[in-house]
């Protein structure tokens, strides 16, 4: 199956920006150390395109997506292939951005124990 795109958001839409957030963390007690990894959670945008996540795009599985091969889905299945990129900074040619790349994982069928 080709690739498709299922959200395209922009961490513009948060409601609290990062530093509202680490202000929030840190404010109830959270012990904050330099170097720690923070992440915003899932970002949503206001349009149905710009949900942040599957089950939110799908709303529920109440919605399911239309995918470029015809197939309408609602959850991730077993074999799927999940990609996401995320990036900062300008837009246009010769912008400065900053990235994690891509980051690709399979879903994978769940183990169970007989």
């Amino acid at each position: 199956m080709p690739p498709a795109v299922i959200t395209d958001t922009n961490f513009k839409h948060m409601y609290w920006n990062i530093c509202h957030q680490l202000a929030h963390q840190t404010c109830n007690g959270c012990n904050v150390q330099p170097g720690d990894l923070y992440a915003s959670g899932t970002v949503s945008g206001p349009e149905k395109e710009s949900r942040g996540c599957l089950l939110e795009r799908c709303w529920r599985g109440t919605e399911p997506l239309e995918l470029p091969s015809g197939e309408k889905r609602a959850f991730l299945a077993d074999g799927d292939e999940v990609t996401i990129t995320g990036w900062c900074g300008g837009e246009g040619q010769g912008a400065e951005r900053i990235g994690f790349g891509a980051c690709t994982g399979t879903v994978l069928p769940a183990i169970v124990d007989a």
